[in-house]
């Protein structure tokens, strides 16, 4: 029987890793309902969830399912215990908490970029679930931890994309990054960095003393000094006019 339900569960993972990019380590999302359950059932988690998906798992949960789990009291105590060991993931209602089911459907909305596999024992949980194409659901009947079969709003959605009708939020990505590795799309956050400039110092040129202006070469100041004084030859001697006149 165990043998069996590991085949069933290699082959649903084989679907989602195929189609929706689901890869190690597995992220799966746990509620309180699904920490009850596998209290009862005497179930250890981390060790029955890695050997029963046949990889490495991790345990996660949010602040709201905590958070409800200790407004509930005692009787979810032991469930409380099992959810504070799990990873907790950010989500968005840091103000307000709202239902751990509320919380969890948030947490894989938008077509589940993170690959969040949901654990819950909540059936208004896996029906809201089953209507979004690409989560792995996950729940516990036996005492055993059971993978859903793809649901069939999932497996019509996989026929789509194969017709080429849709395409896919993994291929969307693969796209995207194959065009970015080509340089076929611009990064807009290198758009801004390139934009920006750096604040300089003042110009150095501006720093510079001001040189003092030449002296006009056509200035009249100039030229007295280029005039030259004429000297008197004072070696020949000066004739009077009445010798001049008594000559001529």
């Amino acid at each position: 029987m165990k043998i069996t339900r590991q085949k069933h569960a290699k082959k649903h993972l084989g679907f989602f890793r195929n189609h929706f990019g689901v890869r190690e380590p597995y992220q799966i999302l746990l509620d309180g309902t699904f920490c009850q359950a596998a209290l009862r059932g005497r179930i250890q988690l981390r060790e029955q969830l890695p050997r029963y998906l046949m990889g490495e798992t991790q345990l996660c949960t949010t602040r709201c399912v905590l958070k409800e789990l200790e407004t509930l009291g005692k009787e979810l105590y032991g469930a409380k215990l099992i959810a504070q060991k799990c990873q907790v993931r950010n989500c968005r209602h840091f103000k307000s908490a709202v239902s751990g089911s509320d919380c969890l459907l948030s947490m894989v909305e938008e077509g589940n970029p993170h690959h969040y596999f949901v654990a819950t024992q909540d059936q208004n949980v896996s029906v809201k679930v089953k209507k979004s194409p690409g989560i792995p659901l996950m729940f516990i009947i036996q005492n055993t931890i059971v993978l859903d079969k793809p649901s069939p709003r999932t497996v019509a959605f996989v026929k789509a994309v194969e017709s080429g009708q849709l395409v896919s939020v993994h291929e969307k990505e693969s796209i995207k990054q194959l065009k970015e590795e080509q340089g076929l799309v611009r990064n807009p956050e290198r758009r801004r960095r390139r934009r920006k400039k750096k604040v300089g110092g003042p110009n150095p040129l501006s720093c510079l003393k001001k040189k003092k202006k030449a002296p006009d070469a056509k200035s009249p100041a100039s030229e007295k000094k280029r005039k030259r004084k004429r000297t008197r030859n004072r070696s020949t001697p000066k004739v009077p006019s009445e010798q001049q006149g008594v000559e001529a």
